[in-house]
């Protein structure tokens, strides 16, 4: 199945083009932890020929409790991306969080993003979508597959149709998310490009009472996974040093393993893509 090529500054994905990489930290912790991490990121995609769109957020406003960290806020975070797009080349993405957000950040983002519990937000998806600018609306954990459709109704009306849609679990009894790898096929049937977000599909929200938890062991399973079932790409949260991380560290993948992670998954990507003749079968 092929979806629709987007474009994202210089480079090209869905359709035929390569996978796309999102992948930074959860958060924008620190100038230091982000331009390391991107810095090395935009090495090992260069290395594969990936393309790559750095992720960090300004703000994460849906927290598990009053005392987690939020990040640097929308002015100070979105000067560090700002730096980090001039600086290293790399476009960027980050989380809007309401229609006052969107006009400042669309000012200095690549990409918006509409976080998985915001996905049915009219009003929010109508900015976003009347900036003209590529926008990736994460599924909520509360949606089937099919209900993406009404989403993409939304932000298509304005004639936007920079859109693509990433797929982060399901919410699954209490504490926990899985991923129904029949979502994907259906979802890209709506010939949207569809990723797979390895790492929040991995989280286990809420389950060590005043934070989240994870499971990032089964990152490259899961990408694996969803890369042989088709996706035009894959989102991962990297980080330095996960278990010092100050968001989302049980699931965030250390920086020094991502190289064999990525050489593995475009393998993968490639084998899939390729023409089957009749007799491979045999």
């Amino acid at each position: 199945m092929v979806t629709r090529e987007l474009s994202i500054a210089d480079i090209k994905f869905g359709g035929d083009n390569p996978l796309l990489i999102i992948a930074g930290p959860c958060v924008i912790e620190s100038e230091e932890v982000v331009f390391t991490t991107a810095g090395r990121l935009k090495e090992i995609c260069k290395q594969f020929n990936l393309p790559l769109l750095f992720k960090s957020s300004y703000d994460k406003a849906n927290r598990t409790s009053l005392k987690s960290y939020r990040g640097p806020g929308i002015d100070k975070g979105l000067q560090i991306l700002s730096d980090v797009r001039n600086t290293l080349k790399i476009p960027v993405i980050s989380d809007v969080h309401s229609v006052e957000e969107v006009k400042p950040a669309a000012d200095v983002l690549d990409v918006l993003q509409i976080p998985a519990f915001l996905c049915r937000q009219t009003d929010l998806i109508l900015a976003a979508s009347n900036t003209g600018k590529p926008v990736n609306i994460k599924k909520g954990q509360f949606l089937a597959p099919w209900d993406i459709k009404n989403i993409i109704d939304k932000f298509t009306s304005t004639g936007n149709h920079n859109l693509f849609i990433t797929e982060r679990g399901t919410s699954f009894g209490y504490n926990n998310l899985v991923v129904d790898f029949r979502g994907l096929p259906i979802m890209r049937s709506f010939g949207y490009p569809v990723i797979f977000d390895v790492t929040h599909s991995l989280q286990l929200p809420g389950v060590q009472g005043s934070c989240s938890g994870g499971q990032r062991e089964f990152a490259e399973t899961l990408a694996r996974a969803a890369v042989a079932v088709g996706v035009d790409g894959l989102f991962m949260e990297v980080h330095p040093d996960p278990d010092k991380a100050l968001c989302d560290g049980p699931n965030m993948i250390k920086l020094d393993e991502i190289e064999n992670m990525l050489n593995m998954v475009k393998a993968l990507y490639e084998f899939m893509k390729r023409p089957v003749a009749p007799c491979d079968w045999l």
